[in-house]
């Protein structure tokens, strides 16, 4: 908690509570379903929380955003974004049942009323939102082909709508059909665990 509070000073104590209970409910949930990966469950908040909050290092989200979160698993960066943004929407999709089962669950637990949980695969969602997440779930290339059709024209944010994807590693073939339009962020110039030394955000604007 310390780590999220250094990082996230303006977070309410409200806040604060539900990050501790993530804290709390993940080991649970992981010791009958393994929703996160089992040498990451010990440094959840580095790995995953401070991790998924890096989106709002990089925009904040105006209140009544709507933002999809495709191949969430086990609920990141969307719980976590959720708890950031109490007024904006999200939508955690996954094609895994179990582990949208153990994300709805975990966002009742929470009592985040903005968060819906669904098992469905990204070409079936009819809807579009401002914004769509994602960590690193597939190659680049075939991500913007399976979600480009979610992004709304109608632009209320400070940065283009699109897609923010969180990935590692070397994607420099990946994107450069895209370049154009794409922005990268060094997460390491937002936080200085060594966990974040590779990794990036990338915003692809649509």
């Amino acid at each position: 908690m310390n780590l999220i509070q250094k990082y996230f000073p303006e977070l309410s104590n409200e806040q604060l509570a539900l990050f501790a209970q993530i804290e709390k409910l993940y080991p649970q949930w992981n010791e009958k379903i393994n929703v996160v990966s089992r040498k990451d469950i010990d440094e959840l908040n580095i790995r995953h929380v401070l991790h998924s909050l890096a989106i709002t290092k990089y925009v904040k989200f105006k209140t009544g955003s709507s933002i999809i979160d495709v191949g969430t698993g086990g609920g990141f960066p969307g719980i976590p974004l959720a708890i950031y943004y109490p007024d904006c929407q999200f939508h955690l999709i996954d094609s895994i049942g179990k582990k949208i089962k153990v994300v709805q669950t975990i966002a009742d637990e929470l009592g985040l009323k903005n968060v819906k949980a669904q098992q469905i695969r990204s070409e079936a969602v009819q809807s579009k939102y401002d914004f769509v997440v994602s960590r690193a779930v597939t190659a680049f290339p075939q991500f913007i082909a399976l979600t480009r059709h979610l992004v709304s024209d109608k632009n209320i944010n400070s940065v283009g709508n699109g897609i923010l994807y969180l990935k590692g590693g070397d994607f420099g073939e990946e994107i450069k059909p895209f370049k154009k339009r794409i922005s990268i962020v060094e997460l390491s110039d937002y936080y200085s665990e060594e966990f974040f030394d590779t990794k990036k955000l990338i915003h692809l604007t649509l």
